[in-house]
């Protein structure tokens, strides 16, 4: 049975923000809001609450997982991107993106594309996700919490309760949010593409 907690969705409350990095810590698998839908994370080392989101999710290995960062600064580590990159994602973020770049060897290999070796790196614009990501300080591997036969994110955490109590450790409620998934921009070739247009504005990269 999961825990369920209610957080202020532009204060979050510090003991909660707490206790659910002690959750992820502690290898559950925790729904969370973001400025996109809601997301599903785990710790980025923990192999176990990963197959857990994947069988949640029904995606398979080739699946373009996502690390959750607070800043910039975290990108760097992560991922490889140059100059040009760099500042175009720098002026579109914190935001409801998700940029696909090389992984650095920092980003473990269960995580990274099988056959291209990117990584999905996207930085929100969500007062929770961004006190859990500095509480926890290192990046959640995430992915939008779209249900198998789905094509939008969820957007009602009651409605998640439901459907995922029994298999997650955290569901935090912050709020009835929209339900488009992120833009998804592919920089990992040096040229930028448009992979998915979603809650993004995808001008600045056409």
């Amino acid at each position: 049975m999961s825990q369920f907690f209610y957080m202020h969705p532009d204060n979050p409350q510090a003991r909660l923000i707490k206790q659910a990095c002690e959750i992820v810590r502690a290898g559950e698998v925790i729904v969370y809001p973001t400025d996109s839908g809601y997301a599903i994370g785990c710790q980025m080392e923990n192999k176990k609450a990963l197959e857990q989101i994947c069988r949640i999710r029904d995606i398979g290995k080739d699946h373009n997982f996502t690390l959750m960062c607070r800043d910039m600064s975290e990108l760097s580590v992560y991922a490889r991107v140059d100059n040009v990159a760099f500042r175009q994602i720098k002026n579109n973020t914190p935001g409801p993106y998700t940029f696909i770049l090389k992984a650095t060897k920092e980003v473990p290999k269960r995580l990274q594309n099988p056959k291209k070796r990117t990584i999905g790196i996207r930085v929100p614009n969500n007062p929770i996700a961004l006190a859990l990501l500095e509480e926890l300080g290192e990046p959640l591997m995430s992915a939008t919490l779209i249900l198998p036969n789905a094509s939008m994110a969820e957007t009602d955490p009651d409605e998640i309760r439901d459907k995922l109590e029994k298999l997650v450790g955290l569901i935090i409620h912050g709020g009835y949010l929209d339900e488009e998934p992120t833009t998804v921009i592919d920089m990992s070739e040096g040229q930028t593409h448009v992979i998915r247009v979603g809650n993004g504005d995808p001008s600045p990269f056409e």
